[in-house]
């Protein structure tokens, strides 16, 4: 099956990227024994699904008439990000969480469920901006979105307000060095530029599979920078779960 798509900052997919991840920076300082680079990979698992299914034909994205004023393509993706999926993926994400941090001993329910709330936060940003087409359940469900792509300064203005938010949340207790703090607020406000560049002026797109490989490489180079940055030392570590064993 043929795909067309649209491939801004050498074939990146059209995505909320830089607004899932400040999200996820907020919802790090809840929880800051665990690396800030899970929550930021749970609040972007969606798109790494979405941009696999792609690859392998079992979902689609086509451009459309008008993507040179809008670039909005249009997506057929229930199994990443229809309601359904999205509460599954998270569910998913948040029983592997629990099942993999014994090192968080009492707190692993809250860490589990701050995993799958970043990963179901997903759905619900992509539904304040894209057109209605997310589906509810499958291909052939009422689809919902409130397109405030539609109204881009307003929309890029917004996405602007989450990564500042989160990096002000996080930053301040985030534990880590000031130079790692530096180097991670550097790395969003990247982030935030190339969404922004994405968004508006962007080139055309190549192919499909072009936009999907390196969308999905992208994804990797961002979450993996941001959980290298993210280590904090052991003493800091367990000066930090010493203080937040007291609130449990």
């Amino acid at each position: 099956m043929k795909i067309q798509v649209s491939v801004p900052l050498k074939d990146q997919g059209e995505t909320l990227f830089a607004g899932h991840v400040g999200a996820a920076l907020a919802i790090g300082r809840i929880e800051r024994r665990v690396n800030v680079g899970l929550f930021v990979t749970a609040a972007l698992l969606l798109d790494f699904v979405l941009w696999l299914f792609i690859l392998f034909g079992w979902e689609s994205v086509n451009i459309t008439e008008d993507f040179s004023t809008t670039h909005q393509p249009h997506f057929v993706f229930p199994s990443s990000h229809g309601l359904l999926a999205a509460g599954g993926w998270s569910a998913a994400a948040g029983v592997l969480t629990l099942l993999l941090s014994p090192y968080l001993k009492e707190a692993r329910r809250r860490a589990a469920a701050l995993v799958a709330g970043a990963v179901f936060s997903h759905w619900l940003l992509d539904v304040l901006v894209h057109r209605s087409e997310l589906p509810l359940t499958g291909n052939t469900s009422v689809t919902v979105g409130l397109a405030l792509w539609n109204d881009m300064p307003a929309a890029l203005a917004i996405e602007a307000a989450i990564v500042a938010l989160g990096l002000c949340l996080f930053l301040p207790k985030s534990g880590l060095a000031r130079g790692k703090s530096i180097a991670l607020g550097i790395l969003i406000l990247i982030v935030l530029m190339s969404t922004i560049i994405g968004m508006t002026i962007a080139p055309p797109p190549s192919s499909a599979a072009a936009m999907a490989g390196s969308s999905l490489v992208a994804l990797v180079a961002v979450c993996g920078l941001i959980a290298w940055l993210g280590r904090v030392s052991r003493e800091e570590r367990f000066s930090t779960s010493l203080s937040e064993d007291r609130h449990d």
